[in-house]
């Protein structure tokens, strides 16, 4: 029987602490796994997800796109099967490995607009190295575009974050609603991130979402992030650790 890798993809609107939370996992999954094979991938063109865990990129996806277009638009005619062939090859030359987990990086286009391109050439990667791994972390782009194309629909888990504010709760509502819609996942849950106020955090409620777990906005970790430190470097008692950990527990991945 073919192994199903655990694929956890974060999604929810931007400035809510997504990549922390995915870096967060990352680290979780690597120390309480060293055996297991562990893939992060950073989906969102912000490209914050490399800095949380202290990788160094050289390559990216959309590198890797570009100059297969580049060398046809130079003049060199190959078949479409070969050109997918060369792609799916060179893929394994962005991952780039460290101890305890492989990282790939979808990029940030050169030119401004849509990013249908590369989400469509991002699912296909999500399929093609999936069962490579036992343990995926997908840390997707802000909002809903990547559900929408059905660039995620191969996931297994769905982790939605959301801060205290309505705008947050409203956009994960809504990504839950059209992840109901296009794409399958075995489970799905909440974390309420940056909570600066317990009373108004236990009012929440994401109808049809169990919220796993609420993490308090801590000075400490803003800090370490705006020098640049990696989530690696966090205390292993830290709020944000924490509250990873109770969610992934409640996911039952860990």
């Amino acid at each position: 029987m073919e192994k199903k890798a655990k694929i956890i993809t974060v999604a929810g609107k931007g400035g809510v602490g997504k990549t922390s939370i995915s870096a967060s996992m990352v680290r979780l999954l690597v120390e309480r796994y060293p055996d297991k094979k562990i893939l992060a991938i950073d989906a969102d063109p912000a490209v914050g997800l490399s800095v949380a865990l202290g990788v160094d990129v050289k390559l990216t996806l959309d590198d890797i796109r570009m100059s297969i277009v580049d060398s046809v638009e130079n003049g060199e005619t190959r078949e479409a099967l070969e050109l997918l062939s060369e792609a799916r090859f060179r893929i394994f030359d962005a991952l780039v490995e460290m101890p305890g987990f492989a990282f790939l990086a979808i990029g940030r286009p050169e030119s401004s607009g849509c990013y249908c391109k590369v989400n469509s050439y991002l699912k296909e990667v999500i399929a093609l190295l999936a069962n490579s791994f036992d343990y995926v972390v997908i840390d997707g782009e802000a909002g809903i575009e990547q559900i929408q194309r059905r660039v995620m629909e191969k996931v297994t888990h769905l982790l939605l974050v959301t801060d205290q504010s309505k705008k947050g709760a409203q956009v994960i509502t809504t990504i839950k609603d059209v992840a109901d819609e296009l794409i399958g996942y075995d489970r799905i849950g909440v974390i309420v991130n940056r909570v600066t106020n317990p009373e108004l955090a236990d009012m929440m409620q994401i109808p049809g979402v169990e919220i796993l777990s609420f993490i308090p906005a801590d000075s400490t970790f803003a800090a370490n992030d705006i020098r640049g430190k990696s989530v690696m470097e966090l205390s292993a008692d830290s709020a944000m650790l924490k509250g990873a950990r109770e969610a992934l527990q409640k996911l039952e991945i860990l």
